[in-house]
C-alpha cells in the first residue's frame, strides 16, 4: 500500500464537509475523489476542497483504483447497500453511525469483510477524543469510586417534515438511531452490555420515534438512564456517579473539549480537553493507523462494540415495536 493513504468520499453531504476538513489534520492522509448520485454536487464538492476526481455514481468511486478507503457519509438507511458495493470492488471502509439499521445488516458486512480481508470500522468519532480517554482514565484511577450510575442525552427541536430523513421511515428515520446511538455507545464504552433494559418511545405521525428513553440494569447493581429527541434542545451531557464522587463530560456530548468532577463535601475540579482539528480527524488517523500496519479492524473501535449496540437498538424497537420497512 501506498505510503499515503488515498481517501474517496461516498456522500457529499453536510457530516462529509466536517469529515474533509477534520482529514486535513491527518498525516499521511490524502484526499483523491469523491463520488455522488449527482455528478454536479461532486464536482462541487471536488472543486470546494481541490479533490482530483469526481464521479457521478457510488460504483464509479467504489471502482475506483486510485482509492484506498472510502468514508461512507450517506443517510444511514443506505450504508449497508452502500458497504455491500465498496466491499464488491475490494475497498476499505469507514461508515458513519448508525452503522446499519440493524444488527442483521451489521453481522452480514463484518463477515464479509473477514472472508475478504478489508478493513471496516463505524465512525464513532466521539470515541476517539481527548475527553473520552480522559474519562476512561479518571474512572479506572476510581477518582469518583465505584461507578454506580450514568446518564447521557442528545436532543435538538428539528422542524417537522415528513420527508427529511430524519423522520422519513424509509430512510432510518426517529431519534433512536440518528441521537440515541451517541449516550448508548458511549454507556456500552463505559459500562459493557446491560443484563436487562426498559425502554419508552413517543411515536410520531410518519411512524418514526421522535423521543426515547431507555434504563439499563446491570447485575453488579449499576444502572444508566439514556434518552434522545428530535423535539427539544438537552444538555447534551454525560453524567457519571460514582461512590466517591460525580464526574461530568460536559456539552456538547459528541464533541466534549472538558470534564467537571465534583466531589460530596463541594470542591470541584475542571479539567480540558482540547480538540486538535475538528475533532472528525481522530478516527480517520486511527484507520491510517490500521492500514498502515495491516489491522482489519480498529481496538479503540472493535467490530463487536459496533455489534453490541445495533443489538441493544435492536431489542429497544423491538419493546416500541418498530420496524423499518427495508427490513
Amino acid at each position: 500500500m501506498n505510503i499515503k493513504i488515498r481517501w474517496g468520499i461516498l456522500g457529499p453531504g453536510t457530516i462529509a464537509h466536517s469529515f474533509v476538513e477534520g482529514l486535513k489534520f491527518v498525516k499521511d492522509a490524502e484526499l483523491v475523489a469523491v463520488g455522488s448520485r449527482d455528478l454536479t454536487r461532486a464536482k462541487d464538492f471536488a472543486k470546494k476542497y481541490q479533490i482530483p476526481k469526481a464521479f457521478g455514481s457510488y460504483e464509479e468511486l467504489a471502482s475506483c483504483n486510485e482509492v484506498d478507503v472510502i468514508y461512507i457519509a450517506t443517510p444511514h438507511g443506505r450504508h449497508y447497500e452502500d458497504m455491500l458495493l465498496c466491499l464488491e470492488y475490494n475497498k476499505h471502509i469507514l461508515c458513519e453511525k448508525s452503522f446499519t439499521i440493524n444488527a442483521k445488516q451489521a453481522r452480514k458486512i463484518f463477515q464479509l469483510a473477514r472472508e475478504k480481508r478489508l478493513f471496516v470500522m463505524e465512525a464513532m468519532w466521539t470515541r476517539f477524543q481527548p475527553a473520552i480517554f480522559k474519562v476512561k482514565e479518571l474512572l479506572a484511577r476510581r477518582t469518583i469510586g465505584n461507578l454506580i450510575m450514568m446518564a447521557a442525552d442528545l436532543g435538538f427541536n428539528f422542524p417537522f417534515n415528513a420527508k427529511h430523513r430524519l423522520f422519513n421511515p424509509h430512510l432510518g428515520g426517529g431519534a433512536l438511531l440518528d441521537l440515541g446511538v451517541y449516550p448508548i455507545s458511549l454507556c456500552q464504552y463505559f459500562m459493557g452490555i446491560p443484563d436487562e433494559l426498559t425502554t419508552l418511545a413517543w411515536i410520531g405521525q410518519t411512524n418514526v420515534d421522535e423521543i426515547c428513553s431507555m434504563t439499563f440494569k446491570y447485575q453488579n447493581g449499576r444502572m444508566a438512564n439514556l434518552f434522545a429527541t428530535l423535539r427539544s434542545h438537552t444538555p447534551s451531557e454525560a453524567v457519571f456517579m460514582g461512590s466517591e464522587g460525580i464526574l461530568k463530560l460536559n456539552a456538547p456530548i459528541y464533541r466534549p473539549t472538558s470534564i467537571t468532577i465534583q466531589k460530596p463535601d463541594g470542591r470541584q475540579r475542571f479539567i480540558e480537553a482540547e480538540l486538535i482539528g475538528n475533532g472528525y480527524n481522530y478516527q480517520a488517523e486511527e484507520v491510517v493507523r490500521c492500514l498502515k500496519t495491516g489491522r482489519l479492524e480498529s481496538d479503540i473501535m472493535p467490530q463487536e462494540d459496533t455489534l453490541s449496540v445495533m443489538e441493544l437498538m435492536d431489542s429497544i424497537r423491538a419493546q416500541w415495536g418498530l420496524r423499518y420497512p427495508m427490513e
